[in-house]
């Protein structure tokens, strides 16, 4: 059995910190992973805030950036704790471990609910919204037993799979990634459901503003944090465009374990999982396959020396000049609509990566810069 809430280290935001933090990832153009390279190019969200006009006009922005305001964030913040609610912050102690080893980690993440759910090793199990009987009953069995083995439950809050999967590790730690905001659930039919998890052994977590209302666009974001939460993720019934399988997509390229349930080739609810099964997968029909699975990754700390940054940090970072402009054109030169690899850019200018990593966000903070995934990029074409 893993033990429960091993390592719960890191350093707690002071208020000013969280403020600025909110402000950051709230501004136009800021997602986690040009937050994650503004605080480790300037040290501080503060001084990153500072420069953002600076730097959207150096990447070629015509139009004033929106940058969210200190009571803007003043009142998410309330608005969080007359919820019941708070935002963690990915170096504070209570960030899920798991989630925060993975490229582009939430920086801020509002959570409701027991917080003990996040210091468990935990597992997804996900699936069809429109599911069979057998495939609900069979994800409760897993969810319920894992559970039991001293596993922390996470799904999506759907319909069917995720519903079933939710309710049966009600008792041992269930976890609900919301794709809107905490107080914007969807369906509403799992309302009740959302109420029974953030009042009992659960907990609600998403990284969208209080008020926001999940868009079709917002639902991989979503599978984005079942599986960087998770260890493993189960697949129990899933279609051959299913965004179960987006998620399981999400979990092999995070190096988690991915496990899929067989199922009938004449049901299209089971083409996707046995998909998965053809391109590797490992084969479930029983608990034990989840639980043995996993054993060697609980036995250890997988994520021992790896925490992530810790909040705050030097503000020496952005003290060295910005490149001259013919440095800037060569870096602006070299992207193209094809993705590549930011070590690509620095090798082929010969530029130091500093200076290639500083037109980069000035790039992205104009909103010129396209982020893929492994870390790629791409120029934005203009009309």
């Amino acid at each position: 059995m893993p033990e429960p809430g091993a390592r719960r280290t890191g350093i707690a935001l002071n208020d000013r910190q969280r403020i600025s933090w909110l402000r950051l990832i709230r501004s136009d153009n800021v997602g986690p992973a040009t937050f994650r390279d503004l605080i480790n190019h300037f040290g501080t969200a503060e001084t990153a805030l500072a420069m953002l006009p600076e730097l959207s006009r150096r990447g070629g922005s015509t139009r004033a950036i929106r940058i969210a305001t200190e009571a803007e964030a003043e009142q998410e913040l309330e608005t969080a704790a007359r919820f019941g609610a708070r935002f963690l912050g990915i170096g504070e102690p209570d960030y899920p471990t798991a989630l925060r080893q993975i490229d582009g980690a939430p920086p801020l993440l509002a959570v409701k609910g027991d917080l003990s759910a996040a210091s468990l090793p935990a597992v997804g199990v996900v699936g069809s919204r429109n599911a069979s009987i057998s495939g609900a009953k069979f994800a409760a069995l897993m969810a319920r037993d894992i559970g039991r083995a001293g596993y922390a439950i996470i799904s999506g809050l759907a319909r069917g799979i995720d519903t079933a999967a939710h309710r049966a590790s009600l008792e041992t730690g269930t976890i609900a990634a919301m794709a809107g905001g905490l107080d914007r659930p969807y369906p509403p039919e799992n309302i009740d459901l959302l109420r029974e998890i953030w009042d009992g052994r659960g907990l609600a977590i998403s990284e969208m503003p209080f008020g926001w209302e999940a868009r079709a666009r917002d639902f991989p974001r979503r599978n984005r944090l079942i599986a960087g939460v998770a260890l493993g993720v189960v697949v129990v019934e899933a279609a051959a465009r299913s965004g179960s399988l987006i998620t399981a997509r999400l979990a092999g390229d995070f190096g988690r374990l991915v496990f899929a349930v067989p199922g009938s080739p004449l049901d299209p609810r089971c083409e996707g999982t046995n998909g998965l099964l053809k391109d590797g997968a490992t084969v479930t029909t029983r608990p034990d396959d989840v639980l043995q699975a996993l054993a060697p990754l609980t036995a250890i700390d997988l994520f021992s020396g790896r925490e992530a940054d810790e909040p705050g940090g030097s503000e020496e970072h952005g003290m060295a000049p910005p490149p001259s402009d013919s440095d800037r054109a060569r870096i602006t030169d070299a992207l193209g609509p094809t993705p590549v690899e930011i070590d690509d850019i620095v090798r082929h200018t010969g530029l130091a990566p500093s200076a290639v990593y500083l037109v980069l966000l000035e790039l992205d903070i104009a909103g010129r810069l396209h982020r893929h995934p492994g870390g790629l990029v791409s120029i934005a074409m203009m009309d």
